[in-house]
């Protein structure tokens, strides 16, 4: 007997002036499973859960909810139809706990008790399998726990259709199964399950149905027992696609920088890197692993002259005359004086990477390119450059002229990466540089990071997929709480030791120590 439709969507779209996001999309979701929607940068997935939830209203098309027609104009409606989505930033009170911010915004008949609802959030944390303290701040949460609130908020406002928009990207290996465990509880339970994901494993291991979206068009449904990587790949893209990284064993490593005891606080005097020492190798790339906030982000910028050390050195050596130097709290233009090449992809990549009202030319010319021997055709005029990096790595713009800020995310990825690295770099380091690129074009950034590290560049790479980082990486650091929880072999690791380092507390690392 097949399962009841619970949600249907046929022909909706959804423009924003002249873009279109989502063309005459059909999409169903049954009772009782869980339905991965997948696609790539830019093809409309979230616009389309949205709509479902009430963000966005559609410009035509229908939406129907157990075989009736409805109209969804506020997340309102959404609940009404007993629709819940879990955005990627959550929307949570610090200083609450966790019933305090479930019961925010519930319309409760009668007299409202703060007791009533510790009660029903137990009863869901148990249901589902759940572990949350509910009077716990939300200040005091890790990410997961945080998550975890947000989920039960819209269990408890009696959703049964869930929307889930990234949930795993900034979860540990960990955290991730258990999260898996209660999405199949919940499918058990007769809820029906979204979720929004680039991870295709996760959705291999996870979903029912896999729905792809293409530009913002259906492109078709299909079994998840019936799916590879390869043909989800295949329909996402278009085209047939090599998932590939071509890991080359490292050549005459060298020492190109030594950083000890790198200590810093922020305003409130908490420490944000605690004693991180380790050493980068020129032709090698070193992966840094870590939950989102453990440190990687200051790290990087500290090495880059960016963020202000209270302790600790950075030495950089030469690699053709040998000759070291302390890069400790001097400025970026100080250290390019020196002749020190530090190439740095931002975590923000408009906020400090690039000038958003500048065209691609002109951030070309940010960098000191005339200087470098970029491996886009060795060209040298800004222009040229701009041309070749729109062509190399396929970046979705009118012209080379055209404001970075009219870009999607993605595609100003790509142009601070090709920008970055086209500076001939001796140590590059790059904070999550596929962050909203799609699956073809973050193989792309992988294999280029590998050209680099062939031609003997010490390469520095903060990621958040682990899969990547043990198939790219020959050593792996993992960070937790500013601190260095352990440095593994790329070629060896095992993800479930790469998530208990990443979740190690002081006592146990201190225990280590002492032990």
């Amino acid at each position: 007997m097949a399962k009841p439709v619970a949600l249907e969507c046929r022909g909706v779209t959804k423009t924003f002036g002249r873009v279109v996001a989502n063309k005459n999309c059909d999409l169903e979701v049954y009772r009782g499973e869980i339905l991965a929607i997948l696609g790539e940068n830019g093809s409309g997935k979230t616009t389309l859960m949205n709509m479902v939830a009430g963000i966005y209203y559609p410009d035509a098309g229908q939406i129907f909810v157990d075989g009736q027609e409805v109209t969804i104009a506020s997340p309102k409606d959404a609940f009404a139809y007993k629709i819940g989505m879990i955005h990627q930033h959550f929307k949570l009170v610090d200083v609450f706990t966790a019933c305090e911010n479930v019961a925010l915004g519930v319309e409760d008949e009668g007299r409202y008790r703060l007791a009533d609802v510790r009660k029903k959030v137990i009863e869901i944390t148990q249901r589902y399998g759940f572990v949350i303290d509910p009077d716990k701040r939300v200040a005091d949460m890790s990410v997961s726990e945080k998550q975890t609130v947000e989920i039960i908020k819209v269990l408890y406002r009696g959703a049964d259709i869930l929307i889930l928009d990234e949930p795993t990207a900034v979860l540990t290996p960990q955290e991730t199964e258990k999260l898996f465990a209660v999405l199949r509880r919940m499918r058990e339970d007769n809820k029906s399950v979204i979720i929004i994901t680039h991870k295709l494993h996760e959705v291999l291991s996870l979903s029912d149905r896999v729905a792809v979206l293409r530009k913002g068009e259906s492109v078709g449904t299909i079994e998840t027992a019936d799916a590879t990587e390869s043909s989800l790949t295949e329909m996402m893209m278009g085209v047939k696609v090599e998932l590939n990284i071509e890991r080359s064993e490292p050549k005459d490593p060298q020492e190109r920088l030594k950083v000890e005891n790198l200590c810093s606080v922020n305003e409130e005097g908490r420490a944000i890197l605690d004693g991180v020492s380790f050493t980068a190798y020129s032709g090698e790339i070193l992966g840094i692993a870590g939950i989102a906030g453990s440190g990687q982000r200051e790290l990087l910028e500290a090495i880059a002259g960016l963020h202000h050390l209270t302790e600790g050195d950075i030495i950089y050596q030469d690699p053709k005359t040998g000759k070291t130097e302390d890069l400790r709290d001097k400025n970026p233009i100080q250290i390019r004086d020196l002749g020190v090449r530090l190439s740095f992809v931002p975590e923000d990549r408009l906020g400090m990477g690039l000038v958003g009202n500048m065209d691609i030319v002109d951030n070309m010319m940010l960098r000191s390119y005339q200087k470098g021997h970029g491996f886009f055709l060795h060209r040298r005029e800004p222009r040229d450059l701009a041309v070749n990096i729109v062509e190399q790595l396929q970046v979705a713009t009118p012209n080379v002229s055209t404001p970075v800020r009219q870009l999607s995310g993605g595609n100003v990825q790509k142009v601070l990466v090709g920008r970055e690295i086209a500076a001939a770099p001796t140590v590059l380091m790059a904070a999550y540089p596929v962050r909203g690129l799609d699956v073809n074009a973050s193989y792309t950034i992988y294999n280029l990071l590998n050209r680099q590290k062939e031609k003997g560049v010490a390469v520095i790479f903060v990621g958040e997929d682990l899969d990547v980082l043990m198939e790219l990486c020959d050593r792996i650091m993992v960070i937790n709480s500013g601190r260095v929880t352990g440095i593994v072999d790329g070629r060896t690791a095992r993800k479930d030791e790469i998530g208990l380092l990443m979740t190690k507390s002081k006592e146990e690392m201190q225990d280590g120590e002492n032990g």
